[in-house]
């Protein structure tokens, strides 16, 4: 507990809260061009092959763009993404994979949807499934 004598001499300092997704820059999505597809492993209790891709998210800074670099996680059973193809991504962590704090948006501009969903489908980008009866 803070005193009388040490409130006047300094004042108290708000803690800053912690951003959470620092290269979307406060917006819920951001466009970048990837710039590397590769496949890592899980921790520990988990055993797969995950699909990730470095993204390169552009900045505009001064008339010159600067990218910062981003490692982002491609959700679905295939991962069909190539190389300097547009992408849109958003927050949100997987939990398994360390320092992965970003996803990509299937279905929007360079990165397909993932056609076997059944259940969860807008976030795979599939239309909703037209019953014949």
């Amino acid at each position: 507990m803070t005193t009388l004598n040490q409130l006047l001499k300094q004042k108290r300092i708000k803690k800053q809260k912690k951003i959470k997704t620092p290269a979307l820059g406060g917006r819920p999505q951001r466009k970048g061009i990837c710039r590397k597809v590769t496949a890592v492993t899980p921790k520990k209790p988990n055993s797969a092959i995950r699909k990730i891709a470095v993204i390169a998210v552009f900045q505009r800074l001064r008339l010159r763009e600067a990218s910062r670099k981003v490692r982002c996680y491609r959700p679905g059973e295939d991962n069909s993404l190539a190389l300097f193809s547009s992408v849109l991504i958003r927050g949100g962590r997987v939990k398994d994979i360390p320092g992965m704090r970003y996803k990509i948006i299937c279905n929007k501009y360079g990165a397909p949807p993932i056609y076997r969903r059944r259940q969860a489908r807008s976030k795979y980008g599939v239309k909703t499934l037209k019953h014949v009866g």
